[in-house]
């Protein structure tokens, strides 16, 4: 069952290696490895319709069909917006106790190519929203389970199913073992970056997967601020101002009347000028140079839809130089319900400061900050940049040689997070050399496929008998 008595992570008080390695062969007794295979829904199993139902309620309501509509389109995307459904039945699986600082939602598509502050492209977990410490393995088990259900989609056979959740999994479990022989620092500076990218391509892919990993990086440097502000804005009246795309971006401009629109234009500008405090002095020296001249609000994701986010462009030496800000909601994790509220503050912060423990790294403007919207209520922000050189996989293009491929850079990435925060040894313990957790977790990954296509057929249900009202968008 899984631990919910407090948020620590890491190795606690001063310990020898031998004594954390002992503590993870010990955590077997808890739960075998074995264990975790069998996936059984729970009698008590709350309703998904309602889990989703429930989540937005809070949120733009007029957004909310939207989401609907996105997540009945496929499981796939189903599951991306379903991460609190599955930390419902995770809570009631069988973990070690070994508690890391998770991603929270550690589909495969939320790992991708970004930019590092010193202008190289990394591979990286991207999307911090439900962070929070927990046990290792919920990460673990929603990436390999996206990974079947992606493979599915692309008419991949059982064996080529198996045989790239093994990959995915063994990786982690190869890798963790090689951090666990690390210093701190090695494990700190880890990362997997453009030439690495490039080696493993020349070795593992055909000339069709070594040209499409060429292109990715190559269109990956393509999307930043500039590239944004070249797609996203116009020219109206002699000033710089963002397009309407309709149900995707609406300006404030056309948002609200009058009165609203300038207090809601008051807000977001104060939050922009007051989240410059979560900034390193340097970076927020820079932010000082950039002046807001508008905003708009946008749809983002699947599971994200409804949640407030708004886009600011700011610009700087002259009407050519935009820094293109995107401040979002952050509302509680998905996983506070299951495996302890948050330490932090507020919850901008909580994203904040997941992101920065589990990325090699991130975002020079990335910072957070608590703000009143004019219905009066408090909400939690966080901040980025809208795009900074990021790569997005395409699974629906990708063969199982270059899933597996993908997989195992997964594997890799999200060892080297967990490594960061959580005690390596321990884990690296827990798994061992032989692949027993490997093969439960084949088990466990098409079980709660097969779980994951039964909630999506019940949104669609739902949807065909009017209990909620989807859009397509």
């Amino acid at each position: 069952m899984a631990m919910r008595e407090t948020n620590a992570v890491g190795p606690g008080p001063r310990r020898t290696a031998g004594e954390r390695a002992a503590d993870g062969r010990a955590a077997r007794t808890r739960a075998p490895r074995s264990a975790h295979g069998p996936f059984e829904p729970s009698p008590h199993r709350a309703d998904p319709v309602e889990v989703i139902e429930g989540q937005s309620a809070t949120r733009v309501q007029e957004l909310v069909p939207i989401r609907y509509g996105r997540m009945a389109e496929s499981p796939f995307r189903f599951y991306r917006g379903a991460a609190a459904i599955m930390a419902g039945d995770l809570a009631v699986a069988p973990d070690s106790g070994i508690r890391v600082q998770l991603c929270g939602d550690a589909h495969l598509l939320n790992f991708r190519l970004l930019g590092s502050p010193e202008r190289n492209l990394l591979f990286d977990i991207n999307d911090f929203d439900e962070t929070l410490p927990g046990p290792w393995e919920w990460d673990v088990k929603r990436l390999a389970t996206s990974l079947v259900i992606a493979g599915r989609e692309n008419g991949f056979s059982d064996r080529e199913r198996a045989e790239i959740v093994r990959s995915a999994v063994r990786t982690y479990r190869e890798q963790m073992r090689a951090f666990a022989g690390m210093g701190n620092l090695d494990v700190w500076y880890a990362r997997v970056d453009e030439a690495q990218l490039q080696a493993l391509a020349e070795g593992a892919l055909h000339t069709r997967g070594r040209k499409s990993m060429s292109e990715a990086l190559h269109k990956a440097r393509g999307r930043d601020s500039r590239q944004a502000f070249e797609k996203l804005t116009e020219v109206v009246g002699g000033r710089r101002r963002f397009a309407a795309v309709p149900q995707l971006i609406t300006p404030v401009s056309q948002l609200l009347p009058d009165q609203e629109r300038d207090a809601l234009d008051g807000q977001i500008r104060s939050l922009v000028e007051r989240y410059g405090r979560s900034l390193q002095t340097d970076r927020r020296h820079l932010l000082r140079q950039y002046t807001v001249v508008d905003m708009a609000r946008k749809v983002v994701g699947v599971g994200s839809v409804g949640m407030r986010c708004w886009v600011v462009l700011l610009l700087g030496r002259d009407g050519q130089d935009p820094l293109i800000l995107q401040a979002k909601e952050a509302g509680d994790s998905v996983l506070a319900a299951h495996a302890g509220a948050s330490a932090y503050a507020t919850q901008g912060e909580r994203v904040v400061a997941g992101q920065r423990l589990m990325q090699a790294a991130s975002d020079i403007f990335l910072g957070w900050q608590r703000t009143n919207g004019i219905d009066g209520l408090e909400r939690d922000f966080y901040v980025r940049q809208l795009r900074d050189w990021k790569g997005i996989a395409e699974p629906s293009q990708m063969e199982p040689r270059g899933m597996r491929v993908f997989a195992e850079l997964c594997g890799v990435t999200l060892a080297r997070a967990h490594a960061r925060s959580g005690d390596r040894i321990a884990i690296a313990a827990y798994l061992g050399r032989r692949d027993v957790f490997d093969q439960a977790l084949v088990r466990f990954a098409e079980s709660y496929a097969d779980q994951n296509a039964r909630d999506h057929q019940a949104l669609v249900d739902a949807i065909a008998a009017g209990r909620v009202t989807a859009a397509a968008a």
